[in-house]
């Protein structure tokens, strides 16, 4: 009889032991990333002049930070829209300005998009957060 109980309170407690499981699991999965420790600003594509030629650039750069962080990768792409080539990109390691160039076709639509990744806590661990899409027609 006592085997009889033990195996009623085993067969009892294994269910209510999953259901704990997966409710710590259910919310876990529901639990919002943190917050990237920097900002990092994507500016939208724009014409320039390099040399006396006509250019379209786009830059990321590292903004305010909001804990004890330090932004240490940039990376700045452009593409034509709709372009099955790769964009092209810059990057630029620590706090600096990534900028990319590329040539300027009148009446495209130029997309920009870019990365920024900074280092915070103790052992430091690298964050990172995409930015953009940003478009122009140009």
């Amino acid at each position: 009889m006592i085997y009889d109980q033990a195996m009623k309170l085993h067969a009892l407690a294994i269910p209510a032991s999953i259901a704990v499981a997966l409710a710590g699991a259910a919310a876990t999965a529901h639990a919002q990333p943190a917050p990237p420790p920097c900002d990092f600003t994507l500016s939208a594509p724009q014409v320039v002049q390099v040399s006396g030629t006509n250019m379209v650039t786009a830059t990321v750069r590292p903004a305010a930070c909001h804990v004890a962080a330090t932004p240490h990768l940039s990376v700045a792409c452009l593409q034509i829209e709709g372009s099955q080539t790769a964009p092209n990109c810059e990057s630029t390691q620590g706090p600096s300005t990534a900028q990319v160039y590329v040539p300027y076709r009148p009446g495209a639509t130029y997309v920009a998009t870019g990365k920024g990744c900074a280092n915070t806590g103790n052992p430091p661990r690298s964050l990172c957060d995409t930015q953009g899409p940003t478009a122009a027609s140009l």
